[in-house]
């Protein structure tokens, strides 16, 4: 068995990990991250990202570019054609994105577990009871992004964007340390609730990205605005554009989570369970066939 190195065990000592990503003043580092990332310069993104690469994973192999001007434009890096092809069964919803699976499965009435012992609700994240009311009972599905992953995240169906409603908050980590430790995590922190409706039947599907330390930065391709920390327009904003599965819709500027939600009449896709890596483009949840008339119930014949 290998032993973990010095680095390893350092970021793995959860009280540690927590003191350095949360018990720092949050807002004004993720303000200054922004400002940083954005500075155009060829040396210091390639000094950043050697950094970065020291302490995560970074495979930049399947971008579509391998020079970068600022360390935004890496953050948000296009991947090359055809590296994520999306399951193209009508039956199936795909994951928007590349991420971890974190809490996932049925949603008890309205109730939704970030981990165990941690619960939340619906209506508490979405800001709607109307809303929250028509994922009752479905399948939820929490998706974590590292930092090192591919931040773009796509329709995992056929759909149209209806609405999108910005609600700003805090900025914690959302790594699993924190969501152990803070209560109701999801419901604190900056996110953006994405109304759609599926193409086929016009069932509902609401997406939640959800910002965190660092990362305080939506980009929307159905809006004209960036959504962020000094955003100051309104926060329930109609929409109507209409989305092919496997398009585009926007990215995170660092990493983040996207909260998959489902009304009933859905179940997770085989082999979905927490912890597992997913990619965008891979089966996340599956329609349930609707049962067949019994026989004892059929309509009488003319």
């Amino acid at each position: 068995m290998n032993t973990p190195s010095w680095r390893d065990r350092l970021l793995l000592q959860e009280d540690l990990n927590f003191l350095l990503t949360n018990r720092i003043p949050r807002l004004a580092l993720t303000r200054l991250m922004g400002r940083y990332s954005r500075i155009r310069s060829r040396w210091l993104t390639r000094l950043s990202i050697a950094v970065w690469r020291w302490f995560t994973d970074l495979d930049l192999s399947e971008s579509a570019q391998q020079e970068f001007d600022s360390l935004h434009a890496c953050f948000t890096r296009a991947l090359r054609p055809g590296a994520r092809p999306f399951v193209p069964d009508p039956t199936l919803l795909a994951s928007p994105c590349d991420a971890i699976v974190g809490e996932c499965g049925p949603v008890q009435g309205q109730q939704v577990w970030q981990a165990k012992g941690f619960p939340y609700t619906l209506a508490d994240l979405m800001g709607s009871a109307e809303l929250a009311a028509r994922h009752a009972d479905g399948q939820f599905v929490t998706l974590r992004l590292t930092s090192s992953m591919y931040h773009r995240f796509h329709a995992p169906h056929d759909l149209a964007v209806e609405r999108v409603t910005y609600i700003s908050g805090d900025t914690w980590n959302v790594n699993p340390i924190a969501l152990r430790r803070v209560e109701r995590l999801f419901c604190k922190n900056e996110r953006a609730v994405i109304e759609t409706r599926l193409a086929a039947d016009g069932s509902r599907l609401t997406l939640v990205p959800v910002a965190a330390v660092l990362v305080a930065s939506i980009r929307l391709h159905a809006l004209d605005v960036r959504l962020h920390l000094g955003y100051r327009g309104p926060h329930a904003i109609p929409c109507a554009a209409r989305y092919a599965k496997g398009d585009e819709m926007g990215w995170f500027e660092h990493g983040s989570t996207i909260l998959v939600f489902v009304p009933p009449g859905w179940a997770l896709a085989d082999g979905v369970a927490a912890g597992q890596r997913v990619r965008a483009g891979q089966a996340l949840l599956r329609r349930v066939p609707s049962p067949a008339p019994s026989a004892g119930t059929a309509e009488p014949g003319p």
